[in-house]
């Protein structure tokens, strides 16, 4: 209870509440011009505390939009921020004065993070974690210490209340307890060594401090709390001694005072309990009503719900009065909400208010800007979408921007979304990952880098190290670029990205925070130049900057530097990156925070799933429920209350619309509770208030005319575009996929990697080639083999996994191949070839292609080798003409293609890396032979394989065939074009579009 009534003070609390359909904003301003309507400064000498300074921007507009006229001037009344902890708003000046000089100083936030982080470590040793983890557990110990000073709970009397129950919780609830209770006392030993106080701790002594001046010398001018609903005990002392000043007053937003009493005591104790010793908050109080904790601020003030007044003024904004005993019934708590069945239908009645449900987010942005759209057709009509959903927020402004409509998400973004933070993390990746791939594509095509010069110039040449990078990655830091770049021609580019980048590598194990932040600033600077400190997220960065390398400096804060990149994006997330003034003028989007005070003709509330809005209570990590009972501090429910508190106030808007999806990106959602209650409430009116129009036009904006059927592409080149070259593997394409071979060799579209992609069977042909060639190239000295495979990785710089796994089974291939080439060499067969280039002309064309190997048999012909990392192909796809390289190798050995390499062809073999029964490296055959029942005699195989050749290029080459997509539909194939050739739109009605042309 507050003390008893001092000179100055009135004894009479003054406190009034303005009801949610009478627009709190406009309805304060309003009725405080008509209060202090004195000639000239009458409205000058108020002063008006607020609880955030975006409720300052909230009432100055109020105040413009109720006073002012076209020749008008206007003297806006001294506002003052009591500041939001959860907006890390601090105090306006006239209650942190500088003559405060008792109160001490305010450690800061972000050295006490990092400090706290220190004395996990030295409390738990290796237990605490490292880097991110121990820091994201720092940053939690320190909301709770918050959370319990807001409350006004001294250290002294968690360690009491925790000594109580402490053997009642499980063990690593025991553990966590007793690490906070140890971290805590080691920090506040060094708050005590510094002569500092934690912030939350300063600000309950500066609202003391306020309120005892004004105790002893009440101020000669007017004093009004407007909108402030935090019951913080300390605020709620202010708080009374502004309700007796001699001129003061407070002004509540939609306290319910039309609440029955019976209804109000089921809200329950609210920090008011019966007896001394009894929990201030009872284990059945209805936490979660959005009249809750009004009534906790209320008990805290020391104020009875029948001393409150309604304020005397409503807004422009306000809705009809039925609508606030409308809004009462809805969130009626479990017992008094039983009266739904009983109420008469006006008193269910929530004209004006909406129920809009869509498919998805995507359906319901769009919807929602539809809703926009439609209302902006109104002259002066303002609407604002409130969500606490921040992915929908940035869907509908992104709608908007359709129609040309600025629409300034007020919520913010994360800082380390934005342009400038998202430069600075990705040079945190880029060391962390020590130049990977894609973290550095990302960061040299960044929309601020440019070095310093040209920016076309410079994504031209970062264009060229994109495509050199694509395919597996090349090695790990800056080396292995170097002899990349100089093959690309971009040596002297690239002389200067490293000259950035060059000072994050070789770095200690642990470096000091402070010199790893100071690096990567430097590095930004030198990418982006003024470009990374420019604009509002510029500028939010280079207060991170300087705040936390002042911070770390002081900690004394060590982390590896492959930890900077998740400790500085976890730190990022938390800084919020609010537009400046702009925008559309009547077009606003407001997060739960933002939107309170705030009121527009239609408020559209997006985003009502339950673990959105409400948001799902989280646990508290470090103290367990019992201990926190015991102290008095309200559990997570609270917040649901809270919750329900803003979606009240949102629905004293004239129009309101509740949307909401059925399904996230993931799996279906359930409505929120609110949603449920209102559908509950309206019963049988429910068809009367559903919004149907915006989602129908919103779903036509998404459709289109009928496009017609997409046809099997059936390109026919001109007769010298035709006039190709052919490679041995081209045939097959040619002969099994006509358009795969069109835009492979015709168009020239290549396949293009992802960057630091898997390796790839292509990849994987590649190295084992090269192993092999090089071993042939050594005269195929005896456990040659594996060394040489070792140096070929090594040169591929492949993934550990890759080595791990892969070349294990490529070494076991290779000693069975070493044993078949001895075996062979026994027998009188030698290599004579490897990795020979070949061609031919056939019919005026150059048929051109690469032999593994190819071997003297010892009646003098030749054998034709071709390696394989996967499984050969059949010999029915051989016989059927869709495998036919070796036999067009064989064609070009016996005429003379190959140097050194000529006469009868023989032989033609696969040599597989793969597993035949226990043993990894085989040797199969495309014809019939060593016992095969199936496929093509030896002696024919290669006057098929001409017979098909010719064939292919008298049909496409030669003549005028179309390159028909998918000719054979059932055989495999890469699949490389499939985009390009529009699959999906026509594969699954190929058969009636064939039968249709045959009818034809």
């Amino acid at each position: 209870m507050p003390e008893p009534a001092r000179a100055g003070l009135t004894g009479r609390p003054r406190v009034y509440s303005i009801a949610a359909h009478r627009g709190f904003a406009d309805a304060l301003a309003a009725g405080l011009a008509a209060r202090f309507a004195e000639p000239e400064l009458g409205l000058a000498r108020l002063t008006l505390l607020l609880p955030s300074r975006r409720a300052v921007r909230t009432v100055t507009e109020a105040f413009v939009r109720t006073t002012c006229g076209p020749r008008s001037g206007l003297l806006l009344p001294r506002m003052v921020v009591v500041g939001d902890l959860d907006l890390d708003e601090t105090l306006g000046p006239l209650l942190d004065p500088l003559g405060a000089a008792d109160v001490p100083p305010a450690a800061d936030p972000v050295r006490r993070w990092l400090r706290l982080a220190h004395y996990l470590r030295e409390v738990e040793g290796d237990r605490a974690g490292h880097g991110p983890a121990v820091l994201r557990r720092a940053f939690d110990l320190g909301r709770t210490m918050d959370r319990l000073l807001v409350e006004g709970i001294a250290p002294v009397e968690v360690f009491e209340k925790a000594l109580g129950v402490i053997d009642e919780v499980a063990g690593h609830w025991r553990a966590n307890t007793r690490t906070f209770l140890m971290v805590q006392q080691l920090w506040l030993a060094e708050l005590a060594a510094r002569g500092e106080t934690d912030a939350a701790d300063r600000r309950n002594r500066l609202f003391d401090h306020a309120a005892q001046g004004w105790r002893e010398a009440p101020p000669q001018s007017p004093v009004v709390a407007a909108g402030v609903t935090s019951a913080s005990p300390a605020l709620a002392r202010l708080l009374r001694v502004v309700s007796e000043l001699p001129q003061g007053s407070v002004v509540l937003p939609d306290l319910d005072l039309s609440l029955d009493d019976a209804v109000w005591d089921e809200l329950g104790t609210a920090g008011a309990p019966a007896t001394p010793d009894a929990t201030p908050f009872g284990k059945h109080d209805a936490v979660t009503h959005p009249q809750y904790h009004l009534k906790l601020l209320l008990h805290r003030m020391g104020v009875a719900r029948g001393e409150v007044r309604a304020w005397h003024r409503s807004g422009m904004t306000a809705a009809p009065p039925e609508r606030s005993h409308a809004i009462s019934n809805l969130f009626l708590p479990p017992q008094a909400s039983a009266a739904w069945a009983n109420l008469p239908a006006r008193a269910r009645r929530l004209a004006g208010v909406r129920l809009m449900e869509t498919a998805h987010p995507a359906m319901e942005a769009q919807a929602i800007a539809v809703l926009i759209r439609q209302a902006l057709e109104v002259p002066e009509r303002r609407v604002a979408l409130v969500t606490p959903d921040r992915a929908l927020a940035a869907r509908v402004v992104a709608h908007l921007k359709r129609w040309d409509i600025a629409a300034d998400d007020t919520a913010g973004q994360p800082l380390g979304q934005s342009p400038a933070g998202r430069l600075f993390l990705l040079l945190a990746q880029v060391m962390a990952e020590q130049a990977a791939p894609v973290p550095l594509i990302a960061l040299l095509t960044h929309p601020l880098a440019n070095g310093g010069g040209d920016r076309a110039d410079w994504l031209d040449h970062a264009r060229i190290l994109d495509r050199a990078l694509r395919g597996p990655r090349p090695g790990i830091g800056l080396e292995p670029l170097r002899a990349l770049v100089q093959q690309r021609g971009i040596g002297g580019w690239w002389e200067r990205v490293e000259a950035i980048v060059s000072p994050l590598f070789s770095l200690p194990a642990d470096e000091p925070l402070d010199r790893l932040v100071a690096l990567l600033a430097e590095a930004a600077e030198a990418l982006a130049g003024q470009g990374a400190w420019a604009r509002a997220d510029g500028r939010a960065l280079a207060a991170f900057v300087e705040e936390l390398r002042a911070a770390a400096a002081d900690a004394g804060t060590l982390i590896a530097p492959r930890d900077a990149h998740a400790v500085l994006r976890d730190a990022m997330e938390r800084q919020a990156v609010r537009p400046p003034w702009g925008g559309h003028p009547r077009v606003a989007v407001y997060g739960l925070l933002e939107a309170r005070m705030s009121r527009a003709d239609l408020v559209i509330c997006g985003g009502l799933v339950e673990g959105k809005w409400p948001g799902a209570p989280a646990a508290e990590p470090l103290l367990p429920p019992p201990v926190l009972r015991a102290l008095g501090v309200p559990g997570g429910d609270f917040r649901i209350g809270l919750a329900a508190h803003d979606l009240a106030g949102a629905l004293g808007a004239p129009e309101v619309v509740l949307s909401y999806a059925q399904r996230d990106e993931g799996a279906p959602v359930n409505p929120s509770r609110f949603v449920m209650r209102v559908r509950a409430m309206l019963g049988d009116q429910i068809d009367r208030h559903l919004e149907t129009e915006a989602p129908r036009l919103a779903a036509l904006l998404r459709s289109a005319p009928q496009a017609p059927a997409y046809r099997r592409p059936q390109p026919r080149p001109s007769p010298e575009q035709r006039r190709v070259a052919v490679s041995v593997t081209g045939l097959d394409r040619l002969r099994g996929d006509p358009f795969q071979f069109y835009a492979g060799s015709i168009l020239r579209l290549g396949r293009l990697d992802p960057l630091d992609a898997e390796p790839s069977a292509a990849w994987k042909g590649d190295v084992a080639h090269l192993i092999l060639q090089r071993w042939h190239d050594a005269g195929e000295p005896e456990g040659g083999l594996p060394a040489i495979a070792q140096t070929v990785f090594d040169e591929k710089s492949a993934h550990p996994l890759m080595r791990a796994l892969w070349r294990p089974r490529l070494i076991a291939a290779f000693d069975t191949f070493d044993g078949l080439v001895r075996a062979g060499k026994a027998e009188g067969r030698a290599p004579v070839l490897w990795e020979a280039k070949g061609d031919m002309l056939r019919k005026g064309v150059r048929i051109h292609g690469r032999a593994d190997r190819i071997d003297r048999l010892a009646d003098g012909s030749l054998a034709i080798v071709d390696y394989k990392t996967g499984k050969p192909p059949s010999r029915k796809r051989v016989e059927e003409g869709f495998a036919l390289q070796l036999g067009v190798l064989g064609l070009i050995a016996e005429a003379g293609g190959f140097a050194d390499g000529h006469g009868d062809v023989t032989g033609f073999e696969y040599w597989s890396f793969g597993k035949s029964g226990e043993t990894l490296g085989y040797v199969d055959y495309p014809v019939k032979v060593k016992g095969k029942r199936s496929g093509l005699d030896p002696e024919d195989f290669l006057p098929e394989t001409a017979r098909f050749l010719d064939d292919a290029l008298d049909t496409w080459i030669m003549g005028d065939a179309p390159f028909t997509a998918r000719l054979n539909p059932d055989l495999a194939n890469y699949g490389d074009y499939d985009q390009l050739m529009r699959l999906d739109e026509w594969i699954a009605t190929l058969g009636a579009a064939d039968g249709a042309e045959d009818a034809a």
